[in-house]
Order: structure tokens, then C-alpha cells, then sequence
């Protein structure tokens, strides 16, 4: 694996027009994570899964942090262009169909920061309980993107104030937002993946 990508897993679609799911893991994840998950969400569709290239104390990341909630802000703009770079290169000849980026926790804050810099990359994506301490640039780009934010009202890692700044955010850029609650913490419940499910399914 050269310094440029990354290690991943990949399994194909039904067909070669099919979608193209991208899935981020969180802290202390890896490829494997929602692998089987995502066939589950979005039947057919060809799925990727990135591993993160930052080792936290022996827990994989996708950039650095100073602390809890204290990015390394150098290291996230070095993911953002390798992370969309990775992302382009999957897409071969054309993009398909359609590009799906699914990401919890800091799979989730590496996805949004793909968005914020080159939203093009994706038509939808689904952000797990994301985190983003600082507020993004202005990105127009983002109208043509549909989102949701899942979310715990008592998420202790990622506070519910800074999750509705996130939404209200890509909500300004013209972004087709929704965002879907529970109440409980950092941990992804099952209503959380039958909202997900339905929204990937377009209901």
C-alpha cells in the first residue's frame, strides 16, 4: 500500500451500473466493520471500505486529534485530499450511477470534510453521530447533495447543540438535509439503521 491510498475492502454489485456504497468506520474500527452492514442498507449496490491510516494508542483513524474533540487540523486537510482522491480513483472511467458515502464517528467527520472540500464526489451520504468542532467554509456545491445525520440527544462524544449547527450548516448551503434523532448516546440503534434504510431506499 503505497503512502497515497489506502488499504480497503471492496465487494461488487449486482451489476456495473450499480451504486457505489463507501463505508467509514469509526475510531477503533476498521474495513470489516460495515461491510456486512452495508449490504444490508443498500442491497446490490457495489460496497468500498477504506481503512483508516492512523494508529490512536492502537485504534484506527482516519486523521489525528489533540484531544477529544480537538482536531489536528493540518493532518484532516492531509485526509480530506487523500480521502477524495481514494474516493475519484474507485469511480474508474465514469461515476456511477450513484456514490453513497455512509461514515460513523470519525468515518463520519472524514466524510463530511470530503463534502466541505469536494462535494462532488458524492450524490448522498448518510453522517453516524459526527463531530466537526469549527465552522466550514461556504461550499455551493453541496445543493446537489442529499444528506442525513443520525444522532444520539445524549451523545456524550458528539453534543446535540453541535450536531443541529452541522445540519443548520449544510441546511444554508441548499443541501437536501434531514436530520434523524434518538435518545440515546454515541451507540447506533436499530431504529437509527431502519432510518437509514429507508432513506437510501428514497422513502
Amino acid at each position: 500500500m503505497s503512502a497515497d491510498t489506502y488499504f480497503y475492502l471492496e465487494r461488487e454489485g449486482a451489476e456495473a451500473s450499480s451504486p457505489v456504497l463507501f463505508l467509514f468506520h469509526g475510531t477503533g474500527g476498521d474495513a470489516h466493520q460495515f461491510m456486512d452492514l452495508g449490504a444490508e442498507l443498500k442491497p446490490g449496490a457495489r460496497r468500498v471500505a477504506p481503512r483508516g491510516d492512523v494508529s490512536e494508542g492502537g485504534a484506527l483513524r482516519y486523521f489525528k486529534r489533540l484531544a477529544e474533540g480537538r482536531y489536528d487540523m493540518a493532518d484532516l486537510a492531509r485526509a480530506t485530499a487523500k480521502m477524495a482522491g481514494f474516493v475519484r480513483d474507485q469511480f474508474g472511467v465514469e461515476k456511477p450511477s450513484e456514490a453513497i458515502g455512509f461514515g460513523y464517528s470519525n468515518g463520519a467527520n472524514i466524510l463530511a470534510s470530503v463534502l466541505f472540500e469536494t462535494p462532488d464526489r458524492f450524490d448522498t451520504a448518510v453522517l453516524l453521530h459526527p463531530l466537526i468542532p469549527f465552522t466550514p467554509k461556504p461550499q455551493p456545491g453541496l445543493k446537489r447533495v442529499k444528506l442525513l445525520i443520525t444522532a444520539g440527544k445524549n451523545d456524550p462524544i458528539c453534543p446535540a447543540p453541535a450536531t443541529q449547527r452541522l445540519a443548520d450548516y449544510f441546511a444554508a448551503q441548499g443541501a437536501d438535509v434531514r436530520l434523524f434523532w434518538h435518545k440515546g448516546g454515541h451507540e447506533i440503534r436499530q431504529e437509527e439503521l431502519l432510518a437509514i434504510r429507508d432513506f437510501l431506499a428514497g422513502q
